[in-house]
């Protein structure tokens, strides 16, 4: 079928002015987050409702033209991009926004795909309830990017991953079919849990168009603290004096290296260092409870006390307002924004068994610095759960492109020693076209075939996403 007529068609379904064709019009949408892949849409299609996307999924099922889902455009691997063949029809949800019902009783909210994160978590809060997923994007990602590429976030501690906080799905298959899994259940042992068949599939299996989602209690108080540390190791003790001090109070535990609040303070207006003097590591850490605040904070000044007092830890702050820790979030928060103001850096997103952190990260930094003297590790992470963002940055003498042509090494020294320590080399951002080929070199074939298998099943023409993660 030509263009023009598959054009005609999809206007049909969603209005001539929701499908997008000029290349100024379609270039944002064929461009990848960290501008790393740029490829060529033949057409761009903004559905608003669950029908018209199936109405959609089954012209393209009929016509053979290959289907890139689009939330937010938030990937950092290149899923929400199309290839630059000129063939693939993006379909972007983000008209798609509604917060369909809110049950605080059930403590449950139903949601549509192209709903914002952020927008959720006021919804929420306004109701009196919490939504834990938080990231650093979340004032742009879309809640069906995050299931589909299972999202973590700063609070996965206490609360998990995106898919721990899903409840139903509702899915457009590659047929056009709907499968409505909109069930708000915590118990349903009747057969597969074919929910989790989509969660983290990239938009590979089908499009995501609407969740049934969790909800918690809103934390009445919580209290910020900044620890410094000599080492990863002692990060590893503070978390578990923590956690046994505390239980699942402590909702997040984030690792940052000197080099993390160097850059950051440097490169954002307003950030300050935190301490008379600078650290090796420092742990970033929360603690929440539906408890009055005077408690928790005695807790966690009694907790760290400890600490000091056991040569765990060598200094500490604790905010005491809500300014003070929004101050000490915006080290966290700010980070990502300052690598790219610092220059450019080949990055990772690992997970490693949390009692294997210190030594792998002994492992991999001696490895790159045999490899490429002088090597600047920039390492932070949710390493309450073995999340690592192990980035690496050039020599401060050597060019950043130059550095950046040796990707493949660099790569190559950090997912060995990921796999070598029990570890995963994506643990939050998926795999898209960035790690599609490196992850032939650390799954098996089984693996891999049952991966494939389930493909085969649930898409057999092969038009959701292709080139993405298989």
């Amino acid at each position: 079928m030509d263009a023009p007529t598959l054009q005609h068609r999809l206007a049909r379904i969603v209005g001539a002015q929701h499908v997008l064709v000029d290349e100024a019009d379609t270039a944002p949408y064929a461009t990848d987050f960290r501008k790393r892949y740029f490829g060529r849409a033949r057409a761009v299609v903004r559905p608003g409702s669950t029908t018209e996307v199936a109405e959609v999924v089954a012209l393209c099922a009929e016509t053979r033209t290959p289907i890139v889902p689009q939330g937010g455009n938030t990937s950092l691997c290149g899923a929400a991009t199309p290839d630059t063949s000129g063939t693939q029809l993006v379909v972007n949800l983000s008209r798609m926004n509604r917060i369909r019902a809110l049950d605080p009783v059930n403590n449950t909210v139903t949601v549509e795909a192209g709903c914002v994160l952020a927008t959720l978590q006021h919804a929420a809060d306004g109701a009196g309830r919490l939504f834990p997923l938080s990231l650093g994007a979340e004032g742009s990602c879309e809640i069906g990017g995050n299931l589909s590429t299972n999202a973590g976030g700063v609070q996965v501690l206490r609360y998990g991953n995106a898919r721990d906080l899903v409840l139903g799905l509702e899915v457009v298959l590659p047929s056009g079919e709907v499968w409505d899994g909109l069930r708000g259940l915590r118990k349903d042992n009747t057969g597969y849990d074919l929910k989790h068949v989509f969660i983290g599939a990239e938009g590979t299996l089908g499009i995501i168009t609407s969740a049934v989602l969790k909800l918690f209690p809103k934390p009445r108080a919580q209290v910020t603290a900044l620890v410094a540390l000599e080492n990863v190791r002692a990060a590893l003790k503070l978390l578990t004096h923590v956690q046994e001090r505390c239980g699942d109070r402590l909702t997040a535990f984030e690792l940052m290296s000197r080099i993390c609040i160097e850059i950051v303070t440097r490169h954002i207006p307003g950030v300050q260092p935190p301490f008379d003097r600078s650290f090796p590591e420092h742990v970033l850490l929360e603690l929440s409870d539906t408890q009055a605040a005077g408690n928790l904070t005695e807790v966690l000044e009694a907790v760290l006390e400890e600490a000091l007092e056991a040569g765990i830890v060598v200094d500490a702050v604790i905010a005491a307002s809500a300014g003070q820790a929004q101050k000490l979030w915006a080290l966290r928060e700010n980070l990502t924004e300052a690598q790219a103001l610092d220059g450019k850096q080949v990055k990772h997103d690992v997970s490693v068994p949390i009692s294997r952190i210190g030594e792998f990260i002994d492992a991999a930094q001696a490895e790159l610095e045999k490899a490429f003297p002088g090597v600047r590790v920039v390492n932070f992470g949710h390493v309450g759960d073995g999340n690592l963002h192990f980035n690496v940055a050039p020599p401060l003498e050597m060019d950043d492109d130059a550095f950046m042509q040796q990707m493949r090494s660099v790569n190559r020294i950090v997912h060995d020693a990921t796999v070598r320590h029990g570890g995963s080399i994506s643990a939050e951002h998926g795999l898209g076209v960035y790690k599609r080929e490196e992850i032939l070199r650390y799954k098996s074939p089984l693996e891999m075939e049952m991966m494939r298998a389930i493909k085969r099943a649930i898409d057999p023409l092969g038009i959701m996403n292709p080139g993405k993660v298989l």
